[in-house]
């Protein structure tokens, strides 16, 4: 059955596409997960993976055109099955029929639905905000139903594969409908809100649009949690209706702020859905000075005993259920991916700081200029790569692509997992504009800031855990990266040199590569160049 592929939306500000590369053409077999064109977007040039596999049927966009959002891109199919329908309806919908003849049928059908949109009403869809995803979770709604929204005023914060974004409205009017509640999924296009004049009759709407025919469920809640009528006069014996045999609901933003103000979920009431815990809650919390009641009862029952008593150990045990976000559960399918299909050596070599940690005080004595040993070790792989390309690559199926330009990916730590924003062009930049660039990144990164383009592109990638006083670790390559250094901490020791034991800084990192496209030698190679830079900092200012 052939499917048709429309122009994605690879940016959530992005209206049209412009294919500037095919990299597979009419009559070429894909699979899923091919990269079948790079797509210029309002933000950057990215890779547009295929989700289907078949034979490349029909091309309708040609290289250098440009077309709206869910035009007709390309047809996949079964080598020489009969696409004419598809390409007389020219609908993403008549792909979805067993028969190609029945398309007909659903192209009289688009017209009718359209004509039962009253004037003003504006159906809002999960938005695709990154080129991977293909659904999304609500994290939290910040309009409720009947709230007033304007232009560019921030619906809700969305999980996506690869972050937690905040999602801002193209239309103005009331918010007359929610079609994905707080904590749930939903497909990209899947109906996510409804906007219009005050008072529209929207009944049907919804369904008409909502893939299935009918708008996501909620999930469903254990009977405990429904049955349950706390009481609130005695906090002890009844628990906030948030939580669940031990678990607690609450939004990841919720989770985020509670953990930056040090306060207890388990003591916060929630006023959303089920009594999930949402922002307001929290930032509305006020701990109870309420002694508990059974320490009280503990403690007046406590009296003097003529004998040690022998020591019983009480206690309950407990555990907690979060649910996986998506970016966490694409971290588990990315790096379980890499793992097991590129087959990773890894490289390890010591290298002398102390010319290292001479030059940077002296660059940090010049006034708002603050660089870091990471910013150095960023440079130095940039120089490095740019003399050992062959580390600098990407494995495909059908060929080696060897990256001229260098684009280094720096892994930050984040809250729900790990992002990994891009450095553009690196080896271009001085070492004072790597440390500017990476401050903003990260910190954006971990204010959940971040725009999808600004996590794409990486040719090499750089994970450093020295800061956590960690000597030396591997690292699981950062696919299609061929490689990514694992960066260690600084450490003071002995040493010999000249023939004498003297104290020195020292710094391990270790070379993970993919042994598809660097080979051993090529490896060490790039080691060697990297220290020589490190251990010479002079080198790099050149």
């Amino acid at each position: 059955m052939a499917k048709i592929i429309t122009m994605p939306r690879l940016s959530d500000t992005m209206t049209e596409g412009v294919v500037a590369t095919w990299l597979k053409k009419v009559g070429d077999t894909v699979k899923e997960g091919d990269i079948l064109a790079e797509i210029e977007t309002d933000k950057a040039t990215m890779e547009f993976e295929s989700f289907d596999s078949g034979t490349l049927l029909h091309i309708g966009i040609q290289e250098g055109e440009s077309a709206p959002v869910d035009s007709l891109l390309a047809i996949i199919g079964k080598e020489g099955e009969d696409i004419s329908g598809l390409l007389a309806g020219g609908s993403a919908v008549a792909s979805s029929n067993s028969n190609t003849s029945e398309a007909p049928k659903t192209e009289e059908a688009q017209p009718k639905v359209a004509a039962e949109i009253p004037a003003g009403v504006k159906v809002v869809t999960m938005p695709r905000l990154s080129d991977t995803m293909t659904d999304g979770t609500v994290a939290t709604w910040l309009k409720k139903i009947g709230d007033s929204v304007k232009e560019g005023d921030i619906l809700a914060e969305i999980e996506t594969d690869k972050a937690t974004m905040e999602f801002e409205s193209f239309n103005s009017g009331t918010l007359l409908h929610i079609g994905v509640q707080e904590g749930q999924s939903a497909p990209v296009d899947s109906v996510l809100a409804i906007i219009g004049p005050a008072g529209t009759d929207i009944s049907g709407i919804a369904e008409n649009f909502t893939k299935g025919g009918e708008a996501p469920k909620a999930e469903k809640t254990e009977s405990k949690s429904e049955d349950a009528k706390p009481s609130t006069e005695n906090i002890e014996e009844a628990p906030s209706s948030s939580e669940t045999n031990g678990r607690i609901f609450a939004s990841p933003l919720a989770r985020q702020i509670a953990k930056e103000k040090g306060i207890n979920l388990a003591q916060v009431k929630g006023s959303g859905e089920n009594g999930r815990i949402v922002k307001s809650d929290v930032e509305n919390f006020t701990a109870s000075a309420v002694v508990p009641q059974k320490a009280v009862q503990q403690e007046s029952a406590a009296q003097p005993v003529a004998a040690v008593q022998p020591f019983v150990p009480a206690g309950e045990t407990y555990s907690e259920e979060v649910k996986n976000s998506q970016m966490r559960k694409t971290i588990a399918r990315r790096l379980s991916e890499s793992k097991f299909t590129a087959p990773h050596y890894y490289l390890t070599i010591e290298v002398a700081m102390d010319e290292a940690m001479k030059s940077r005080a002296v660059i940090n004595t010049v006034p708002d200029t603050k660089v870091s040993f990471n910013d150095m070790v960023v440079k130095a792989c940039a120089m490095a790569l740019k003399k050992h390309p062959q580390v600098n690559t990407q494995w495909r199926e059908d060929v080696t692509v060897i990256n001229h330009h260098v684009n280094i990916g720096v892994a930050v730590a984040v809250e729900d997992g790990l992002v990994v924003p891009v450095l553009k062009f690196t080896d271009q930049m001085s070492l004072t504009q790597i440390g500017a660039a990476v401050k903003d990144l990260a910190g954006r990164a971990k204010n959940k800031k971040l725009q999808p383009a600004e996590m794409e592109g990486s040719t090499f990638t750089v994970s450093n855990l020295g800061m956590f006083g960690i000597t030396e670790f591997t690292s699981i390559i950062n696919q299609p990266n061929s490689a990514i250094l694992s960066v260690g901490a600084i450490i003071e020791k002995p040493v010999v040199r000249n023939g004498q034991i003297v104290v020195g800084n020292t710094m391990k990192v270790t070379l993970a590569c993919d042994h598809r496209t660097v080979d051993g030698a090529t490896g060490a190679q790039f080691l060697q160049t990297l220290r020589t830079y490190l251990e010479n900092p002079v080198t790099m200012l050149a």
